[in-house]
Parts: C-alpha cells; structure tokens; sequence
C-alpha cells in the first residue's frame, strides 16, 4: 500500500511552521478477550510507541483480556456500555443508550465497577457508548458512576460534555461501515485529516481536543493495519505528539 500522503505532509508542515499543538491519542473498540487481533494491536501500539484506549464490552468481558492487559503498558481500557446491544426503535440508529430505559442507570454502575474490578490501576473512567451515540439524559448517572470523561465522535462542542464530564472525541475512522465493511479509500481519508487539521488551525474546531484515531481491531483486514500504522507514523514523525488522556480528566470545571 502506497497512499500519497502529500496532502497530511503538507498540512502537519504548517503546523511545525506556526508552532501549533496537534495532541494525539488512539481509541479502539469492541475489546471482550485476548485474541490474535488485539495482540497485533499491543504489537502495533509498541511500534508507535502510542498507548492505545481500549473500548471494553462490560458484560462481555473475558479474565483472559484483563491478563493481557496488564502485561501490555500501551494498553488503556476504558468502558464500553454495558453490552454492546442496540435498544433503538426499529426506524432509529442504532444505540444502547439512546431513549431512557430504567435499566440502563444500573447497567452504567454495573459497568463502571466490573472495568474497575477486571483492571484495577489501569482502568481509565472514560466511557464510549456503542454506536458513538448517548442521551445527554444519562450524563447525570455517569458521573455518579465515578466516569469522568465520555467520547463519541467527530470534533466536540465544548470541552465539558456535562458538569464533571469531559468530552474527549475521536475524529477518522479508516473503516468503511457502510460499503465493503473494509479500509474506505486511503486518499479520502488522508484528505479527511487534512480539512480536520485545516478546521483545527483556523479556529473552526477546538483544537485543544486531543486529535483521535478510532480503529476496531476484531474487524481489521490487513489493509487496514498497514493503513493504521502508516497513517499513526506519519502523524507522528510528522509533529503531533502523544496525548496522555488521564491528566485531561483531573480538571473536569468548566473553564471560566
């Protein structure tokens, strides 16, 4: 795989000539056990030398992941909903914790504590609602959760989601959901990043937001791994630095 990467190379360049930030973390969800697929993804994470947040399936979670998981520094699990099912009505999209269900506020408690009990030290009280979707209506029980962070997708409004909630999102994704199931084409994505990093330099969106990469490891063809670790290399090599999440979470006040 040979992507023309002129259009990211020319775009970081400005960044290196104007002295702007471009923070960088990694998101990957669906993570239940430890399979050939996730040790390909610790594999990946050492390469770059980039922890990557692990999105992780409460009610699906197997020991063997949290073993694997600590052995492997650059691995980060956060939560991942409860059980990854879809509760939308038929002619919604997709979500687990879209309308109001009475349910859901244990199944957020529940899943709080089982990361918490699975990975102990490592677990980082960030949730990801499955299909990147959630009623703000549920906030309130996250933070009484103990969560302090929540990411979805695409550039965030404003830092704080809710009082004591950061938002911290994630912006490309290399997968193509809604055709081949594959890697989408490489130079529409590479010229994706380059309008998200225009918008970012030019005001347009928060550029303080950790700029984030969501992959699905239990889905990655090997086109969309070597992808992944060219794209990862070239925001690195390229300026952007590596953001470590949990010091984001320390300060969840509105600015004033």
């Amino acid at each position: 795989m040979t992507p023309d990467w002129t259009p990211l190379r020319q775009m970081l360049a400005r960044y290196r000539q104007q002295n702007a930030a471009l923070p960088l973390w990694w998101r990957d969800d669906d993570a239940v056990a430890n399979t050939t697929a996730l040790e390909r993804l610790a594999a990946l994470t050492a390469a770059c030398h980039l922890d990557v947040h692990i999105a992780v399936i409460p009610d699906l979670a197997q020991p063997d992941l949290a073993t694997m998981v600590a052995q492997a520094d650059q691995l980060v699990p956060v939560i991942h909903g409860w059980r990854h099912k879809n509760h939308a009505p038929l002619d919604a999209k997709k979500s687990e914790f879209g309308q109001f269900r009475d349910s859901a506020r244990q199944e957020i408690h529940d899943g709080a504590q089982r990361i918490r009990d699975l990975f102990g030290q490592k677990f980082l009280a960030v949730f990801v609602p499955p299909w990147n979707r959630i009623n703000p209506v549920f906030y309130p029980e996250l933070t009484a959760a103990g969560v302090r962070g929540l990411s979805t997708f695409t550039p965030r409004r404003a830092r704080m989601a809710a009082p004591g909630l950061v938002q911290i999102n994630t912006h490309i994704d290399p997968i193509d959901w809604h055709g081949t199931r594959d890697l989408k084409d490489p130079a529409s994505l590479i010229e994706e990043t380059a309008n998200i990093l225009t918008q970012r330099l030019q005001g347009e969106v928060d550029d303080t937001e950790p700029f984030g990469y969501l992959t699905h490891h239990l889905v990655h063809s090997d086109q969309l791994w070597e992808f992944s670790r060219q794209f990862l290399q070239e925001l690195l090599e390229g300026g952007a630095t590596p953001q470590p999440i949990a010091p984001l979470l320390e300060d969840t006040h509105e600015p004033t």
